[in-house]
């Protein structure tokens, strides 16, 4: 492949890192920069750069790596929690009590303290929801038995 004068100014770049770092000598490399202008070629440029760095050397390091503060370390974050999923189940059966007049209450109620047994002796996540499904449950419950109750009263009451 044909060599551009921006592959050609770079060349010369290394050429004059290698010169001043005291990799070459005044001759050579005057003789390189000449050869480097006349290259017609990537391959002729590489030649007179291959036994050259192309780049920042490493320099070594003469005094002893001292650990880094804890300040300047990135925040370690605790592992995410998981949410109970007698929880969830306690909250979407309360949700749906009135949808299903009241046959997803008792379930919602049982999921519900046994979510929240769970989560005081494991620290999940969820009390909230077990908290909600439970509410609803009771609410679903205590709505029904109303129910049966007036329309007991009213039957009585009729006779």
């Amino acid at each position: 492949m044909r060599a551009s004068h921006a592959d050609r100014e770079r060349a010369v770049d290394v050429l004059k890192a290698g010169f001043a770092e005291g990799r070459l000598q005044q001759q050579e490399y005057e003789q390189r920069i000449a050869r480097a202008y006349q290259a017609q070629t990537h391959a002729e440029l590489q030649m007179l750069v291959a036994d050259l760095p192309q780049g920042p050397v490493p320099q070594a390091q003469f005094l002893p790596q001292r650990p880094m503060p804890a300040t300047f370390m990135p925040m370690q974050m605790p592992p995410p929690v998981a949410t109970n999923g007698a929880a969830t189940g306690a909250l979407v059966c309360g949700i749906m009590t009135p949808v299903s007049w009241g046959l997803t209450a008792i379930p919602a109620v049982i999921l519900g303290h046994k979510a929240r047994a769970e989560i005081r002796r494991t620290g999940e996540r969820g009390d909230g929801q077990a908290l909600v499904g439970l509410v609803l449950g009771w609410l679903g419950i205590g709505g029904w038995t109303l129910f049966f109750l007036l329309s007991i009263l009213l039957v009585v009451t009729r006779l």
